[in-house]
């Protein structure tokens, strides 16, 4: 796959050693590891390879990644979340632990916690000390994955489109091109999105980039309130 390419992914990600699932994008598998959460939906992941989205071992396999094959292989930590670290491992004082966090009564050992903006997990609470860990959850493990390509998106216009709803989350603009310049027409609700001011700059970046845009315009359209009969 050339750096650059919109790809459709379905996978597992397992612990390697325990053979534990640790996320998945497939509602069957969710269901075979009794981990199944009907508050999700259950999709392909979508990325750009080469973007530097994906940790770097998987970035590096999906280079030569063919389209509908599936692929079972490792990732050590090097090239996942690297190495634990016990110097990220840290003791403080009760009574810092609870300044700082929000709801003191949901504190509980293995739960996340955020210290001074930096995230942790809470590993042990006793005797007036707190100690903890701010590794990330998966430094340390051998990953594997087992994954497919299920779609390259080669549409011009669904690229253009694809990459907005990766940035926004959003999948009601509308995408027009004329030539190598395109319009993209707004969603009217977006205006109340405090932070479309600054993403839209980086979405300009990312369309030049990835798929070498001329222009690009953004067109927002106000429709006129039409007032109810009640009214």
């Amino acid at each position: 796959m050339e750096n650059g390419t919109i790809v459709h992914i379905d996978y597992d990600l397992y612990n390697a050693d325990s053979d534990k699932l640790i996320e998945t994008t497939r509602e069957e598998v969710a269901k075979e590891h009794e981990v199944f959460d009907e508050a999700r939906t259950y999709e392909p992941m979508i990325t750009v390879i080469g973007d530097g989205r994906l940790i770097g071992g998987f970035e590096n396999h999906l280079a030569d990644a063919d389209v509908d094959t599936e692929y079972t292989f490792d990732i050590e930590p090097v090239d996942a979340y690297g190495e634990r670290d016990a110097s990220l491992v840290e003791t403080i004082s009760q009574n810092v632990l609870l300044r700082s966090v929000r709801d003191p009564n949901m504190l509980a050992i293995g739960a996340p916690v955020e210290i001074g903006g930096r995230q942790g997990v809470l590993q042990m609470l006793r005797a007036g000390r707190a100690r903890i860990d701010y590794n990330h959850p998966l430094a340390g493990v051998t990953l594997r994955y087992t994954y497919t390509i299920v779609k390259v998106v080669e549409d011009r216009s669904e690229r253009v489109a694809t990459l907005l709803q990766m940035n926004t989350g959003r999948s009601d603009f509308e995408v027009e091109f004329d030539g190598d310049d395109v319009t993209i027409t707004l969603p009217e609700s977006i205006a109340y999105d405090q932070n479309w001011a600054y993403a839209k700059f980086s979405l300009v970046r990312t369309l030049r980039e990835h798929l070498a845009v001329g222009t690009v315009v953004f067109r927002e359209v106000h429709e006129p309130r039409v007032a109810s009969e009640e009214e």
